[in-house]
């Protein structure tokens, strides 16, 4: 175990059914850049029983939150829905993942494209401020099938919005997008399809998909992930790395269990 920090559990919200975002402890001798993830989980008879999270949190905070979907008989997650203030869950040392700055070539406009719980790297991302001062535009896109599950983000956006210094790195320069597939909503339809129309840029008032000014991070289900990488590839957009940066970066390290 001493591949881990063991840290213990401040605090857990059930946002629905199936949604669930908690608060740990952090150690100080861990780092890790905006936008990666970390294997955590839960000691079980007396083995680490592991999966890949990004942190939702970002590199600044004292404390380390997670947000992650509940599956009734997935191995961690059905264990992991069922942890309360005081319990210890377990970190790795080492914070890996493509969702980072770095990994991107220049650009003016950045779009963070999410589904489901793929938005907990963007809800670090959206609290760094480099990010604001590398990119003219911040826009984040959250796709989900219910209204209800907007909730983790929307209340995220809004409280930096009305945060005194992330309320003025944002006024001018960041817009959210949430768009739901299965019920009434302002924004309706799938990620992939919104682009393809452009529906989503006529709806943000900004301007169409530009290879020159346009970089782009994904983080959700595997479909949407296929899809969008090969939209984007179809337009000569470059997948990049933390070798050889791109014109989009993809975290395939999705939690689903």
């Amino acid at each position: 175990m001493s591949a881990f920090h063991r840290e213990k559990v401040l605090s857990v919200q059930h946002w629905t059914d199936t949604l669930f975002s908690f608060k740990a402890t952090r150690d100080t001798s861990f780092r890790f850049q905006n936008g990666q993830f970390a294997m955590i989980g839960l000691e079980v008879e007396g083995k680490p029983l592991l999966r890949a999270y990004s942190m939702a949190s970002a590199n600044h905070e004292e404390e380390l939150e997670f947000f992650s979907i509940k599956v009734p008989d997935g191995p961690l997650t059905s264990r992991l829905q069922k942890i309360k203030e005081g319990d210890t869950i377990l970190v790795a040392r080492k914070a890996v993942g493509t969702l980072v700055t770095d990994s991107l070539l220049p650009g003016k406009r950045l779009l963070m494209l999410s589904t489901g719980t793929g938005l907990a790297p963007f809800a670090s991302l959206i609290k760094d401020p480099d990010v604001y001062e590398r990119y003219e535009h911040v826009v984040l896109v959250h796709g989900c099938r219910q209204v209800s599950e907007l909730a983790y983000g929307e209340r995220l956006v809004e409280r930096l919005q009305n945060d005194e210094l992330f309320g003025e790195l944002m006024k001018d320069k960041f817009t959210y997008y949430p768009t739901v597939t299965r019920e009434p909503f302002r924004n309706r339809g799938r990620i992939t399809d919104l682009i393809e129309s452009g529906q989503i840029f006529k709806d943000m008032g900004q301007g169409p998909l530009d290879i020159e000014t346009d970089r782009i991070m994904l983080c959700g289900s595997p479909a949407m992930l296929e899809d969008l990488k090969n939209m984007f590839e179809e337009r000569d957009f470059i997948e990049g790395s933390g070798n050889k940066p791109g014109h989009f970066v993809i975290e395939k390290a999705f939690v689903e269990r």
